[in-house]
């Protein structure tokens, strides 16, 4: 058992602003089940995240900036609202820039100049949905993203984005150390798709859930109000099904939830095909939730990268309306086909109120966590509690839903699907 160690900028030597500080907040385990009531020799704590008594920083003296990057997700507008208002009014900090248009903002020959952020520009962006500051995807050289830091006179860096984001900000607070000029660069961890490593929410999941579900109940009223209607849905999730999963659950009206962690057929006795024609025959109409990651082995990759270094997937979702339309006409069976892409629409909500406390939380937090000096880390929501996370951890690999686990079995059990279709 070991204690992740949490790199700081130096020694704390100004008093904080923030009521109820404490230096030793404890430590809270990387996972919260083992068997046979041994704790793991390899078990990782985590620090406990929250104010500290002493600072790194003078407030007076330190402009913080917020850069936004990757694709959206419900709730960027409110992490914005309360890193602000957390460093201008809880620690007094006078400057806050908000960088543009993700990292290319950090590049002056390519992005805009950042703005200025107040508690009257953010006082009502947490309604909408976005970003405030505008995003983008792909890397920034770190080199002169630092120079134009110093410039700027940022003492403090905020990065609010996925994996790749947070290894760009671990790489920039290595050239700035480098460099000898001591920047904190605080993450937040964003990804709708809730697939990041010891992160038990991100923030955005359950808005995604939420929305994906008022669209699963109108695909099964358009499937359930012809003869042999099916609906095919496909939801979010590049390598990992969390919100197909949780939306099938939470909705109980799909019949066929598939996910990249679980290997599907189309053809064959105990394929899709054969399973949604059984289905048809008994209750004449079914729908299909499909992750936008699943079923990949069936089409031809192309090997494509996007900006942000990712494979380009190709469209299980419309294969998957193309295949079964097909299958069902060469086989001389009725079906009338329904197909829902929401994955936009989704994305540009704005938070509902569970993932704004989360977003808030994780928001003050990392501003803590940046003003005590502490860099090279994320923010994470972890067992109920908010935990600071080395950047390189969270870096690694991510997570993935567990085919053995409690929210499998769920699906299992509210679907009705064959463990396996293959």
């Amino acid at each position: 058992m070991k204690t992740a160690t949490i790199t700081r900028l130096g020694e704390a030597r100004y008093d904080t602003p923030i009521l109820n500080a404490e230096d030793d907040g404890g430590c809270v385990p990387s996972t919260a089940n083992w068997q046979n009531g041994t704790v793991p020799e390899d078990l990782l704590l985590f620090e406990k995240a929250g104010p500290k008594k002493r600072l790194f920083f003078a407030p007076a003296e330190t402009r913080a900036a917020i850069v936004t990057c990757g694709g959206l997700c419900p709730g960027l507008n409110n992490v914005i609202r309360s890193v602000t208002r957390e460093l201008v009014r809880g620690y007094g900090v006078r400057s806050v820039l908000g960088i543009r248009g993700g990292y290319r903002g950090l590049d002056p020959a390519v992005g805009k100049a950042p703005m200025a952020l107040t508690d009257d520009v953010v006082e009502d962006i947490h309604k909408e949905g976005g970003t405030l500051l505008g995003t983008s995807r792909g890397p920034v050289a770190v080199t002169v993203a630092v120079e134009y830091l110093v410039k700027l006179g940022v003492d403090i860096l905020f990065t609010v984005g996925g994996d790749g984001t947070q290894r760009g900000g671990n790489a920039i607070y290595e050239e700035a150390r480098r460099q000898g000029h001591d920047l904190a660069v605080v993450g937040i961890p964003k990804t709708i798709d809730n697939d990041v490593r010891y992160v038990s929410r991100t923030f955005g999941f359950g808005t995604a859930v939420d929305e994906a579900v008022r669209v699963i109940n109108s695909a099964h009223t358009e499937a359930r109000s012809v003869d042999n209607g099916v609906s095919v849905v496909k939801l979010m999730g590049r390598h990992a099904g969390f919100i197909a999963a949780a939306a099938c659950v939470a909705s109980q009206d799909v019949n066929f939830c598939l996910v990249p962690e679980v290997p599907f057929a189309l053809e064959g006795v105990s394929g899709l095909f054969a399973a949604l024609e059984r289905r048809l025959a008994a209750k004449a109409h079914a729908v299909v939730v499909v992750a936008e990651g699943a079923g990949q082995d069936l089409l031809q990759a192309t090997g494509a990268k996007d900006a942000s270094g990712n494979t380009k997937l190709q469209d299980i979702g419309l294969h998957l309306r193309d295949a079964l339309n097909a299958h069902f006409q060469a086989r001389g069976i009725e079906m009338t086909m329904r197909y829902f892409d929401p994955s936009y629409q989704i994305r540009g909500c704005p938070a509902n109120t569970e993932d704004a406390l989360i977003c808030d939380r994780m928001g003050r937090h990392a501003v803590h966590a940046a003003m005590s000096g502490r860099t090279g880390l994320v923010v994470s929501f972890l067992h109920g509690h908010y935990v600071h996370v080395p950047i390189d951890l969270i870096a690694r690999s991510s997570k993935q839903v567990d085919v053995n686990g409690e929210l499998w079995r769920a699906v299992l059990a509210t679907t009705g699907q064959p463990a396996r279709l293959m």
